[in-house]
């Protein structure tokens, strides 16, 4: 992962018109930062970053801490609790992606050997928001909630892909983009021309770029309003297992997928 990449602002703002509590502004401010980091932070860097004295953050991370939301290391250090992840699945369980998609692979259950994953974009990077693990022994288990840089995954770039070209290249510039192998591209021009080949053909698919040893194929989801993607399904497999069979179903697989749960959140799908 690179030291370069610049977390996103945690500034909160204010809902227009509406009073807001100091306090609990401060704890959203907090948690922002712990969600934007991707290692633990002591009290000192919270201290820093936030620009408040060391006793509020030291009394906001004991009140974090007792509610869940923020876990305290042995080494002093916080990172964000696993409440947040009861709090994430929550609201995952009332968005209309997350629904289809669970109600599609409970009615249908597609490849039941290989992982299915959904996956919403969120600046530079894909967020699992459901995902079922198969049953092949693979080394490498899906959780919602998990992040991935997008210009690495499968997921990732057919979201990509119904953005416009200056969204993509201002991330890039921005070096928001990150590899994770050898194969992860990262250069804007590269990954434009590979979002061009998944715009038509109407998948994504990444070769060992998150993982070696590892291919996933993706296809967009769309919503009713919008041509940008809303979400996406993808498959991922061992690399050792890919023939050119099993290349076709994973395709079939997500585009399918995909379809349905456009349909279903009103997206109008060519036969």
């Amino acid at each position: 992962m690179s030291a370069n990449r610049k977390p996103r602002s945690t500034r909160s703002k204010a809902h227009p018109g509406g009073a807001t509590v100091p306090a609990v502004a401060r704890a959203v401010r907090l948690l922002n930062v712990l969600a934007t980091t991707r290692e633990a932070l002591s009290l000192a860097a919270l201290v820093g970053t936030l620009e408040l004295p060391k006793s509020t953050v030291h009394g906001l991370c004991a009140t974090l801490v007792q509610a869940g939301l923020v876990e305290r290391l042995d080494n002093g250090t916080y990172q964000l609790g696993t409440r947040v992840m009861d709090l994430a699945h929550g609201y995952m369980a009332r968005t209309d992606p997350a629904a289809e998609f669970h109600a599609l692979l409970k009615a249908e259950a597609p490849m039941p050997d290989e992982s299915i994953v959904l996956s919403v974009l969120d600046g530079a990077d894909i967020v699992y928001v459901g995902c079922r693990n198969g049953s092949r022994p693979f080394g490498f288990n899906f959780r919602i909630g998990m992040r991935l840089p997008a210009n690495c995954t499968a997921s990732g770039k057919a979201l990509l892909s119904s953005r416009p070209p200056e969204y993509v290249i201002e991330l890039a510039l921005a070096r928001s983009f990150y590899s994770l192998t050898p194969n992860s591209i990262i250069r804007p021009e590269a990954l434009l021309e590979e979002l061009r080949q998944v715009t038509r053909a109407g998948y994504a698919v990444d070769d060992e770029e998150t993982r070696v040893g590892m291919v996933c194929i993706a296809a967009p989801i769309f919503g009713p309003a919008s041509g940008e993607a809303v979400a996406a399904v993808a498959t991922s497999l061992p690399k050792s297992t890919m023939s050119a069979t099993r290349r076709k179903l994973a395709v079939r697989t997500v585009q399918y997928l995909a379809a349905r749960i456009s349909q279903r959140l009103g997206a109008r799908v060519a036969d």
